[in-house]
């Protein structure tokens, strides 16, 4: 008899990552309680309201194709719409959106309030309840205690966070919210093994009190490049002519309260300053006041995400830095000043401002601050993000040791879809390296570790030009028809387009003389696919694009794919779980202990361990098939 006051999956968190799992578990039929401090800040973007950007456009990608919800809120929400590397090839093309703060965090707020299968919570969870190796539920601060099948931790920066503005510090999660202390000790005392991390934002300005015109403008692309498909649907539906019936898809989104512009619509413009010499004197003067050189800070700060102290102090040749000036919302009075995130004293932050060309008169509404928090060694996680050491437990986003929405959201719905399917008692949902940047993202972390934030790249992912974000609908299609979680008609649309796809590029590998020109034109630059002999004019426009990539990086895409394929058979060869690696003693000390702590599932996951030789891999492999040898032969068929 089922308990009717036992959740399938308790989401601890309101973020991004939790946001993502508790609509994933929710969708997949778990039923799933989401507990948060606070209702109203679900989803809030505490840091830059911007999702997309270098190699997080393409989780973002994957996340729509897949099913989740960051694109299409992005899309509903976004005032500024840009791609990066324009001139560079596909694989590392990568759209970012500047949204309105207010509204995106409302907006998914108003998507989880009419989700089925899922509840919402005010509370504070101080303790999960753990018994005989696995995880029962949690324990709220008022003292209700609340079961679960499985528990996905999704803290963000709340565990044990500290804000610090140069010599203050304040207990929170971030700005105006109370850390999480209580819960940050239990999970140690548990067993999670704990680290300390850092990030930081810069001041918040009025947005009245620049002077524009000492910038340099820069508008948004029109027509904007939208992430999900919901919001391209809704823009087609928009352009129809007002004597037509709106779509039924637009309607929707308008009854529910869902769409206040048509997406790509109403756009803002960004600007463009920088810092001078003088702003990097100030900073000098005032280094010793800084929480992070004045010996506050412990934890590890994002290198690749500099606070204007690591810029003076480590690239002391430079005259000046990029300040880009980014509107938090189209009714929003708040200015973001990306390029000058800090922990310096606010009088120091003030002198700092305004020695910037088109701030000198700007009113700083906020401090900026860094934030101290706790995370859990990765490690730890299965490449499902279950922990290895306490069952149904799952972890996603920060707590994982990543900075970022994007990498945030990816893991959330990957943590939400396996606490769903392992109620359920299904197999998880297991992103490879050579299937979508969230696997990358994933092995990353349970393989490696990270010892400072971790922050998605192109360059992580080995095998880029295949995995683009113009075909993350496609590549992932088998996935999202397993999940199920991306409605049927979308499913049905996608694959319809890719047979188009394949279909071209078939006639003209068939065509030889037609197909090599058409390779040769379109790798000069001199030629789009409609002007090849045959062209088809019912195409889609992301159709058309996929063939004009495949046909001009042919012979690249094939030597990646050789390197899959070279690779799957590492990536093929499990491990079994009855293999006694402490008894391996032909294999070092030092491997054998990396093995048995990461417990990796394959050999090519084993690969992947710092410190892991191929004559480790070697002996490994003979073990493997000697396990392989004793197991008995399934029976014959009669």
């Amino acid at each position: 008899m089922r308990d009717p006051t036992e959740a399938d999956v308790i989401v601890i968190g309101g973020g991004h990552a939790g946001c993502e799992a508790a609509l994933a578990a929710a969708r997949l039929g778990a039923r799933t309680l989401l507990i948060t401090l606070r209702a109203d800040r679900l989803a809030r973007m505490s840091c830059n309201p911007s999702i997309g950007g270098m190699a997080k456009s393409h989780i973002v990608h994957e996340l729509d194709a897949l099913g989740g919800v960051m694109g299409e809120n992005a899309d509903f929400t976004g005032i500024h719409f840009r791609i990066l590397n324009t001139r560079k090839g596909p694989a590392v093309q990568a759209t970012r959106a500047q949204c309105d703060k207010a509204w995106y965090a409302e907006r998914m707020r108003r998507v989880i309030g009419r989700a089925p299968n899922l509840e919402l919570v005010e509370r504070e969870v101080t303790e999960l309840r753990v018994a005989g190796g696995r995880v029962r539920g949690v324990r709220t601060a008022d003292g209700t205690d609340r079961s679960a099948k499985t528990v996905i931790l999704t803290a963000g920066t709340f565990l044990r966070g500290r804000v610090h503005i140069g010599d203050r510090v304040v207990e929170a999660g971030r700005w105006g919210e109370g850390a999480c202390d209580e819960l940050g000790r239990r999970l140690e005392e548990i067993g999670l093994r704990r680290e300390r991390l850092k990030t930081g934002t810069p001041p918040r300005l009025h947005r009245d009190s620049i002077d524009y015109r000492r910038m340099t403008r820069q508008p948004g692309l029109d027509p904007a490049p939208l992430f999900s498909w919901a919001g391209r649907e809704a823009r087609e539906a928009f352009h129809v002519e007002q004597s037509e019936p709106a779509s039924g898809r637009l309607l929707f989104h308008v009854e529910q309260g869902l769409l206040r512009w048509a997406p790509g619509s109403g756009m803002l413009p960004c600007f463009l300053t920088h810092t001078t010499p003088e702003t990097h004197a100030i900073v000098q003067r005032h280094l010793s006041r800084s929480s992070l050189y004045g010996g506050a800070i412990s934890g590890t700060g994002v290198r690749y995400c500099p606070s204007i102290e690591d810029k003076v102090v480590k690239f002391p040749d430079r005259l000046s830095h990029a300040v880009f000036i980014e509107p938090e919302g189209r009714d929003d009075l708040r200015i973001y000043p990306n390029g000058i995130s800090n922990s310096l004293p606010e009088d120091a932050q003030a002198e700092l401002v305004h020695s910037i060309p088109g701030l000198e008169n700007a009113r700083i509404l906020r401090p900026g601050y860094a934030i101290e928090y706790d995370f859990f060694d990765p490690t730890d996680l299965s490449s499902s993000l279950e922990s290895k050491r306490i069952e149904g437990l799952f972890l996603a986003g920060q707590v994982n040791g990543t900075t970022g929405y994007e990498e945030a959201a990816g893991q959330g719905f990957v943590a939400g879809v396996n606490a769903a399917l392992k109620v359920r008692g299904e197999p998880p949902l297991l992103l490879g390296r050579a299937e979508a940047y969230i696997g990358v993202l994933i092995d990353d972390l349970v393989t490696k570790g990270t010892s400072e934030p971790y922050r998605m790249f192109t360059s992580r992912a080995e095998y880029r030009l295949t995995l683009r974000q113009d075909n993350a609908v496609f590549r992932l299609l088998p996935q999202a028809r397993r999940l199920g979680l991306a409605p049927d008609r979308v499913l049905r649309e996608r694959e319809a387009r890719l047979r188009q796809i394949e279909g071209e590029l078939d006639r003209l590998s068939r065509d030889r003389a037609g197909g090599v020109l058409a390779a040769t034109l379109l790798k000069r630059g001199e030629a789009r696919y409609d002007d090849l002999p045959g062209a088809r004019s019912d195409l889609f426009p992301e159709v058309k694009a996929q063939i004009e990539t495949s046909l001009k990086y042919e012979g690249y895409i094939a030597i990646e794919r050789k390197r899959i394929e070279k690779a799957s058979s590492m990536e093929s060869e499990t491990i079994p779980q009855e293999i006694d690696i402490a008894s391996i003693r032909a294999l070092r000390t030092e491997t054998r202990e990396k093995l048995l702590r990461i417990r990796p599932r394959t050999l090519g996951q084993a690969a992947r361990i710092s410190g892991v030789t191929p004559a480790d891999l070697a002996i490994l492999a003979v073990w493997i098939e000697r396990e392989r040898r004793r197991r008995p032969s399934p029976p014959a068929d009669a």
